[in-house]
């Protein structure tokens, strides 16, 4: 009996699932689209606000081909059952965020934990004032300045070789760039008179 994702280690997620990066594919921002949509009719008035964030939603940079999703919910409505069944019934997998202050709501779909991938989706699911939400300024900023995505570029590509097999690493190696960077776009977007 094959195992679902939520039954796999870190490790084995790690070796069926290697860190490979592509070159960006306006494919990437249709399938968010796509994605969108279903998410939207699954969660009705629960889902307030669906983003594409990460980097498939900056045009021209390099990156894992999952496609990155914030979809934002009200307070009351974190960790609800409910919730969890309507992304289950479009082919989500739940996975509690604990990793978060306060944690959040994950769902991955895409994981055929035979070893063959698909294409893959992650919903990072929580209320508007979550630091989930601070991914969209960084989002923001790197393509408001291409010279900054490309640094960022150029550091994903030296830490997935680092990380091929350890998803978890990758992710933390990026930690204090991607920190920083937000620092500076939120001091950005947030002056008066910035947009």
């Amino acid at each position: 009996m094959t195992k679902s994702i939520n039954e796999l280690s870190k490790e084995e997620i790690a070796q069926l699932f290697p860190v490979i990066l592509a070159n960006y594919d306006p494919l990437w921002a249709r399938l968010f689209v796509e994605e969108q949509q279903l998410i939207s009719n699954a969660l009705g008035k629960i889902g307030l606000r669906i983003e594409h964030f990460g980097s498939t939603s900056i045009p021209n940079l390099t990156a894992k081909d999952t496609i990155d999703i914030l979809v934002e919910i009200p307070d009351e409505q974190v960790l609800n059952d409910d919730i969890i069944a309507r992304m289950k019934n479009i082919a989500y997998d739940f996975m509690w965020q604990a990793d978060g202050d306060p944690p959040y709501m994950v769902f991955v779909k895409g994981y055929n934990t035979d070893g063959v991938k698909e294409q893959t989706f992650h919903i990072h699911m929580g209320p508007r004032q979550h630091k989930l939400w601070d991914r969209v300024y960084f989002r923001d900023y790197l393509i408001a300045f291409p010279e900054v995505a490309m640094q960022y570029e150029a550091l994903k590509l030296a830490l997935a070789q680092e990380y091929k097999y350890d998803r978890v690493g990758y992710r933390i190696a990026k930690t204090d760039f991607v920190v920083s960077v937000t620092d500076e776009a939120k001091q950005y977007y947030l002056k008066p008179g910035v947009k």
